[in-house]
């Protein structure tokens, strides 16, 4: 495979992977307000805890994305394997 096909392969690999860590904690943080905030508040507030769950759980999905990618760019040399996404890296020193 060429590098193109791989940097194309990865961008949909990691939007696939972000969506279901996204799903994920929604449900995991949905699980747990259920279980152990809902009680504690009244009814109305579950009208505001939605949405605020969805958003945690974006930015949650955020940071496991974000990890998941560190270590992967440790493990593997991007330059070999992907094609810059925004044209060519310009050499250290040149503007």
């Amino acid at each position: 495979m060429s590098k193109k096909t791989n940097t194309l392969l990865f961008i949909i690999g990691g939007t696939l992977f972000n969506i279901v860590i996204t799903v994920l904690s929604f449900l995991i943080f949905l699980v747990i307000y259920s279980r152990f905030i809902d009680g504690l508040l009244p009814e109305s507030s579950a009208a505001y805890a939605i949405p605020v769950l969805f958003v945690t759980s974006i930015v949650a999905s955020f940071f496991v994305y974000r990890l998941v990618v560190k270590i992967l760019i440790k493990k593997v040399d991007m330059e070999k394997y992907f094609d810059p996404i925004f044209g060519q890296r310009r050499p250290p020193g040149k503007t």
